[in-house]
């Protein structure tokens, strides 16, 4: 296998199993996933890395219809309440497209993917959401 990367800096792929990783302001605990220079919450200036759950919930979804060309539809592009704190918007797969099968609250698990590979071989790796088991 060739080198893999992240297609965020938030999935770590490097440090056991892969996770999302936030920024953490340490006065009000509120989560960013991209560097912050200040809290919006509270105005403070300290943060630390935290990594959060692989797991949650679904909160909200849509099932989208129409994309670009190259990417299929339809698909479930959804918000996930992680265990323990932090949201993040994902898609969700490994489930039909359908209201059947997507539930506001269902319990969910991150995956990852490769989303492309380069000419040198380095893969691009993505994240997503699966059901899981409650």
């Amino acid at each position: 296998m060739g080198k893999q990367v992240p297609i965020v800096g938030y999935l770590a792929i490097d440090d056991g199993p892969p996770h999302l990783v936030a920024w953490e302001a340490v006065g009000s605990g509120a989560l960013y996933f991209d560097r912050r220079n200040a809290d919006a919450d509270q105005g403070g200036t300290e943060f630390k890395r935290r990594k959060l759950a692989n797991t949650g919930r679904l909160r909200s979804f849509t099932i989208v219809h129409r994309t670009v060309p190259g990417v299929p539809a339809p698909y479930v592009s959804a918000l996930v309440d992680l265990d323990g704190g932090g949201s993040v918007k994902a898609n969700l797969v490994n489930v039909p497209p359908d209201p059947e099968h997507v539930k506001l609250g269902m319990p969910v698990r991150m995956t990852t993917f490769v989303a492309g590979t380069d000419d040198d071989g380095t893969e691009a790796v993505a994240f997503a959401f699966e059901p899981s088991e409650a």
